[in-house]
């Protein structure tokens, strides 16, 4: 079993903050989800499990907006997903962080430029702000002191480590893991 976690803000509130209704998404004639329904309220922290297959990645995919619903509606702050124009959903996506199964990281970027390039995009923030907020993501992952690192220098769980850095660094109210455990590197206990 593998799973996906949404971990809307830590604001807390019973505001409403995403709701799936009567979702139904497949590909051609195979059939991932089927009248999936779903409430998510600010605060709250959704974790999703099943087996290879069952579906979670699509979710977090129609919840991005990447995939649109062939039946049913996705809505994020109040907004159906599914039908936003590119620039709506280009401002929806900026309140929402992604971390991808296999992190996503420019490869030709520094560890900073990956973490920086959220901010850089979507804020008309000073550079010298940009680089307090930067490292200030990388030590709240554990990562102080690898912001001049090439990600081929990184191992697995560190550069799962810096995706993290970069999903979080708007401090969007939405962030959603694709396989939060994947890749981290987590002690071993010897029998």
């Amino acid at each position: 079993m593998s799973g996906c976690l949404i971990n809307p803000s830590s604001i807390v509130s019973d505001a409403e903050l995403l709701r799936l209704d009567g979702v139904r998404f497949g590909y051609r004639e195979r059939q991932i989800l089927s009248d999936v329904s779903l409430s998510v309220r600010r605060g709250s922290i959704v974790a999703l499990v099943g087996g290879s297959g069952s579906g979670k990645t699509t979710i977090l995919r129609l919840i991005g907006g990447l995939l649109r619903a062939q039946q049913g509606s996705v809505r994020f702050e109040g907004q159906e997903v599914g039908l936003l124009g590119r620039d709506a959903l280009y401002a929806v996506r900026r309140r929402m962080g992604m971390l991808y199964q296999f992190g996503a990281l420019f490869t030709d970027l520094s560890v900073f430029d990956n973490v920086a390039f959220p901010l850089r995009e979507h804020t008309g923030l000073a550079e010298a702000l940009i680089r307090d907020l930067v490292l200030l993501k990388l030590n709240a992952v554990g990562l102080r002191g690898v912001a001049h690192y090439r990600t081929s220098q990184l191992s697995g769980g560190m550069a799962r480590r810096v995706a993290l850095a970069r999903a979080i660094a708007l401090d969007p109210p939405l962030i959603m893991y694709d396989e939060p455990s994947a890749g981290l590197e987590i002690g071993r206990a010897h029998v």
